[in-house]
């Protein structure tokens, strides 16, 4: 488990809140959030080069996958709780290109896996993973799952991972500022064996904040209902009490009374959006 990384500038921060204010407010249905910067800085964008992590994170990803097949763990298409956060994707997605603009580029994945661990996740590129555990015992409704997913969909949108692992290489590698700079060539070579480390992240409370706005603004767009934020998050701090299977997401996602306080006070102000979304059926 990598070790929490640095807070990230406010700046950042206050950038992706106003442009959730602007966008709420104003109750469009296409929000003018193109020029949001997903707040990495340049420095850490040669880093680690977007292709680059997506790819690494492609081959992570089908890894993953091919496990779980081979161990009759991955759900079948016709599984009921695939196709329920297929749809759920299919609803949210279109309102994910304002977010980052290399989202055209992006093929985007939905699995399902047989599990008690009570986890999801979106990797850069956009392949979501459910576990069962977290649909099964949490039951969550429709709602819940939208908000689970927008919540990983904005991580990944946001590059939360490519700024932890780009600071994390930095510090690793020391940018050898002396007689023998590294280039880009070296830097993103160490980048592609980055996939593994991608589940193991923990994101700053910044880029948990920063999810949680972007999430919730995704699934009222997707015509979710934004209470279900709140519901789901007092879900997951029951949870911390469940022995049953493994608590994956609540290690990476700690639940509690701030984070539920900052949903309810932004809750009415994607309240129009998600009317909106209701009225086009």
């Amino acid at each position: 488990m990598l070790c929490p990384a640095p807070v990230a500038a406010p700046s950042s921060l206050w950038s992706a809140r106003r442009a959730f204010l602007l966008a709420a407010g104003a109750g469009a249905v296409a929000p003018a959030l193109a020029q949001v910067d997903v707040g990495t800085s340049s420095t850490l964008r040669k880093l680690i080069p977007a292709e680059t992590l997506e790819r690494s994170a492609a081959q992570q990803y089908q890894q993953m996958m091919e496990q779980a097949r081979s161990q009759r763990a991955l759900a079948p298409d016709g599984h009921p709780q695939l196709q329920r956060l297929r749809a759920i994707a299919q609803r949210l997605i279109p309102f994910a290109a304002p977010w980052n603009d290399r989202v055209g580029q992006w093929r985007w994945e939905v699995n399902l896996i047989g599990s008690k661990q009570i986890n999801a996740f979106c990797m850069p590129g956009g392949k979501i993973a459910f576990y069962t555990g977290i649909l099964d015992q949490l039951k969550l409704t429709d709602d819940e799952a939208a908000m689970i997913m927008g919540h990983e969909m904005a991580h990944a949108l946001r590059e939360h991972a490519r700024e932890r692992l780009a600071k994390t290489q930095a510090t690793n590698i020391g940018l050898r500022l002396g007689s023998q700079l590294l280039g880009l060539g070296d830097l993103g070579n160490a980048a592609a064996s980055l996939g593994g480390q991608l589940l193991t992240l923990q994101f700053s409370r910044s880029d948990e904040s920063d999810a949680d706005l972007v999430g919730l603004e995704l699934a009222a767009r997707g015509g979710y209902d934004p209470e279900a934020s709140v519901s789901l998050w007092k879900k997951m701090g029951n949870a911390t009490g469940n022995k049953q299977g493994g608590l994956a997401f609540l290690s990476t996602h700690p639940s509690g009374p701030a984070r539920i306080e900052q949903l309810q006070l932004n809750v009415p102000k994607v309240q129009k959006l998600y009317e909106a979304a209701r009225k086009r059926g």
